[in-house]
């Protein structure tokens, strides 16, 4: 779906750009161009980010380590 009319910045944009290293809304503002015209569409735009960001966090926090690390 399309968050910002303005660019053309779709919500699928915006989880590559966090897939692909961005930690926040401003660097995804930064290497998308979201909300850098009429910035109307900021709300949506924080709200993907904070979805998608929550979700690689949950992920993560399900991945099992092991009890003990050895050093070899």
């Amino acid at each position: 779906m399309y968050v910002c009319l303005c660019t053309g910045v779709t919500d699928g944009k915006i989880r590559d750009a966090i897939y692909e290293g961005c930690c926040s809304y401003r660097e995804v503002r930064q290497a998308t161009g979201v909300a850098s015209q009429c910035g109307k569409c900021a709300c949506l735009a924080k709200q993907v980010v904070r979805e998608t960001l929550s979700e690689l966090q949950l992920g993560q926090a399900a991945i099992p380590y092991p009890v003990e690390f050895s050093a070899a």
